[in-house]
């Protein structure tokens, strides 16, 4: 009897896991077509050097304990195995299916669906832009993971939608709409700096924070801007004002996250993602 007693304790112990997860894990942990995958990644002195698609990755210690990696997995990602390196070596994790709805939009300015030549320069020059700011990785760690709303009001557009303007398929959404009025303050929901203010020809009146290792807010269709290029923000600071610019079809707040140049869903870093 005490030894059948002595190997189901031995087998419990070996068959629990190293740590209980942690907040961020919990929080963040959602391995989809345009969500997260968190990996754990040990409890040794130094950071492990984490890269994902030839970008590299967040890494924070958890718990003040061990280390895990925090990855974007892009939207085109086919579920299934997807592949890092950590530290020069491969680690897999799998990725899970999850569907997008369609949406529908009908906007009266034609060139908004179909852009001129002039338009198309302008659109390429524009991206190159936002493509840099994407991709800058600044070593500085995010003040938080779980983040504050830019502003406070229903959504009227969820991440990962495949949307058709007048009828033309288009990229999928790559941000959250918030439904809130013009002249509503926006605020960075953790610290960092901005590295972009522009106004784009899609995007309208623009602002990008980049929260430290890749991860990044951009905010867009602003009707006002705060801020300027290098300045540093912190959470709750105004960085502009809702609005209506670019391709809109009335006020609200666009807002995407970035991490490891990957576009996820906003939803995961405030704790309302719904599968």
């Amino acid at each position: 009897m005490l030894r059948s007693v002595v190997l189901l304790l031995v087998t419990l112990v070996f068959a629990a896991p190293l740590h209980a997860e942690g907040f961020i894990t919990r929080l963040l942990h959602k391995p989809v077509p345009g969500g997260v995958a968190v990996l754990e990644l040990g409890e040794g002195p130094n950071a492990p050097r984490v890269t994902y698609n030839d970008r590299p990755v967040l890494v924070i210690r958890e718990d003040g304990k061990h280390w895990i990696a925090i990855i974007g997995i892009p939207l085109d990602v086919t579920p299934g195995s997807e592949l890092a390196q950590v530290d020069g070596e491969p680690r897999s994790f799998e990725v899970g299916p999850r569907e997008y709805r369609a949406q529908h939009i009908t906007l009266k300015n034609q060139r908004q669906v179909d852009p001129t030549p002039d338009d198309l320069e302008r659109i390429e020059r524009e991206l190159a832009k936002q493509t840099e700011a994407y991709r800058n990785f600044r070593p500085d760690q995010p003040s938080n993971l779980l983040f504050d709303k830019p502003v406070e009001g229903p959504l009227s557009s969820p991440f990962g939608l495949r949307r058709f303007f007048n009828g033309e398929p288009r990229n999928p959404h790559s941000g959250l709409d918030f439904a809130v009025p013009a002249g509503t303050p926006v605020k960075a929901p953790a610290d960092g700096r901005i590295t972009l203010v522009d106004n784009l020809f899609f995007n309208g009146k623009t602002v990008f924070v980049d929260h430290g290792q890749g991860l990044v807010s951009m905010f867009c269709h602003l009707s006002s801007i705060d801020v300027a290029e290098g300045d540093a923000v912190q959470r709750g600071e105004v960085i502009g004002k809702v609005g209506s610019t670019g391709r809109a079809t009335g006020p609200h707040l666009h807002w995407n996250v970035s991490l490891n140049d990957a576009r996820v869903d906003p939803s995961i870093f405030i704790g309302e993602y719904r599968p």
